[in-house]
């Protein structure tokens, strides 16, 4: 009986990997496709800038934690030295920080393009050029400061001898110091904490800002027009369904991931759901854009289109 369980939960942790790590990989190469084929070579519009940004850290997460715990879900465990595992897990970092970053900008730059209306075009332009400093900086200064938690944990193994391993399945790295744990948490995870912080108040002011103006124009409007189906009312739904969704998937995933952290000798379920419940948000945050933006529609354009041309050639 106990046998018939753990198959069970095991094929089950199997699918949901595959499932998520291909749901995932389509979804953001879709992006990537539309971005860069469907635009040819008309400039990124400024929001269009960000989501680019976002499923690429969103890809970068997908391609070096999702697939490699695929991996280990279907027998291939262990295959990374320390240096490897390292690398994979310095990735993953840059990924999810950079990600959280962008988001924010994201819901920042919403709140602003809200609230001033009356922004002209020399505006959006230098507002364009921000934006794409912002994410740059976003990038090098955690590339950088995962870089500390890349080097310094091989340095220290190697000047003082470290036997506990931190197993990740795929790989094992030995365990981190308190001075290591130490600087992360004030280099990551109170600016990752702020960052949410600051989107759910940017999110929640457009929240009343549309509000209000859906109260201020409803005396003109007819009753059908002034439904749910009005503008005003489709912007704060796909504000609060990003918003919610990438905040309840980072709060699970941060709360998870504190108690294998801290906790000792864990089921490998609670380990597993870990990792499920942080691949989430990277792999099905594409297709709330694409709903958002009505993208899937236009991809389905292109495609038949491209598919089409070869057929007549």
């Amino acid at each position: 009986m106990v046998n018939n369980r753990m198959y069970f939960w095991n094929l089950t942790i199997k699918i949901i990997f595959l499932s998520q790590t291909t749901t995932g990989i389509l979804g953001n190469f879709s992006l990537f496709y539309y971005y860069l084929f469907c635009y040819g070579e008309c400039k990124l519009k400024t929001i269009d800038l960000i989501h680019f940004h976002i499923m690429a850290a969103n890809t970068l997460i997908i391609l070096s934690k999702g697939v490699p715990h695929t991996m280990a879900a279907f027998g291939f465990k262990q295959l990374l030295n320390d240096f490897g595992c390292r690398l994979l897990l310095y990735i993953v970092r840059v990924g999810r920080s950079v990600s959280i970053g962008t988001i924010c900008l994201l819901s920042v730059f919403q709140a602003i393009t809200i609230s001033h209306k009356e922004f002209c075009k020399d505006q959006k332009v230098k507002a364009a050029k921000y934006i794409g400093c912002s994410i740059a900086l976003l990038w090098v200064l955690y590339i950088l400061i995962n870089l500390i938690f890349f080097v310094y944990p091989i340095i220290k193994m190697y000047s003082k001898n470290m036997t506990t391993k931190q197993d990740f399945g795929h790989c094992s790295i030995a365990r981190r110091d308190e001075t290591n744990d130490s600087l992360y948490v004030a280099l990551v995870v109170c600016p990752e904490i702020f960052f949410s912080l600051v989107m759910a108040w940017s999110s929640g002011s457009m929240i009343v800002i549309l509000y209000r103006h859906k109260k201020r124009v409803q005396h003109i409007r007819s009753t059908c027009n002034s439904s749910e189906n009005s503008p005003e009312s489709r912007a704060t739904h796909n504000i609060l369904v990003l918003v919610c969704t990438f905040l309840t998937f980072y709060t699970l995933s941060a709360i998870l991931q504190g108690c294998v952290a801290l906790l000792y000798n864990l089921s490998w379920l609670v380990v597993n759901i870990t990792h499920i419940t942080s691949l989430c948000f990277p792999c099905f945050g594409p297709f709330i854009l694409m709903n958002h933006y009505s993208i899937i529609p236009r991809l389905s354009f292109v495609w038949m289109r491209n598919i089409r041309s070869l057929i007549l050639k």
